[in-house]
């Protein structure tokens, strides 16, 4: 008789981040450094933003008995049918697991920054409009390893409370606008 193979939250495993870029890559590795936040953060485990490439950096978590915790932004899925196929396929193998964590951004991850500084959902059909919009607050937000590298815009983005406001902005919000973030149950 087989057994049936129980997917539980490990005790003591120090949740791996898969993100889309290096923008999810500098964005946990300063959370690490300001908070203490306790991610594993390799670089193999960013990169291609598909969703095949996702799935495999998934499997190879769950294969090392870890926990993953999936960043990336769904924009894709709204002109790539196959993309939004993918995705809902993804959603729907993992949704059960709990050693598994997606967490999507509509448009891309800038919006969950972006509710940092301003609370709304409104329609952003691509990341560079949420960027556009984010430059209001963050001049000189650039998508580049000499921008991205540094802690500052993390810690700014960070302090008086505006973490905890865009997790509050985001979870109320939640995926059912046009533009949302899910990265607020990361933080949470």
């Amino acid at each position: 008789m087989a057994r049936k193979k129980n997917t539980r939250r490990l005790r003591n495993v120090t949740p791996t981040i898969i993100g889309a870029g290096i923008t999810e890559q500098w964005y946990f590795t300063h959370l690490v450094k300001l908070f203490g936040y306790r991610f594993k953060i390799r670089p193999r485990f960013f990169g291609r933003e598909d969703i095949d490439s996702i799935r495999r950096k998934i499997e190879d978590v769950l294969s090392n008995e870890g926990y993953a915790i999936c960043v990336f932004d769904a924009d894709v899925t709204q002109w790539d049918a196959s993309a939004y196929k993918k995705l809902a396929q993804l959603k729907k193998d993992y949704e059960k697991n709990e050693n598994v964590l997606l967490c999507d951004s509509m448009p891309s991850i800038e919006y969950w920054f972006l509710l940092h500084y301003k609370n709304t959902n409104k329609y952003f059909k691509t990341s560079e409009n949420v960027i556009k919009e984010l430059r209001k607050f963050i001049t000189n937000y650039d998508k580049t390893a000499s921008f991205l590298g540094k802690i500052d815009w993390v810690d700014l983005m960070s302090k008086d409370g505006k973490l905890e406001l865009a997790k509050t902005r985001a979870e109320a919000f939640r995926d059912d606008g046009e533009s949302w973030s899910n990265v607020w149950k990361v933080i949470e």
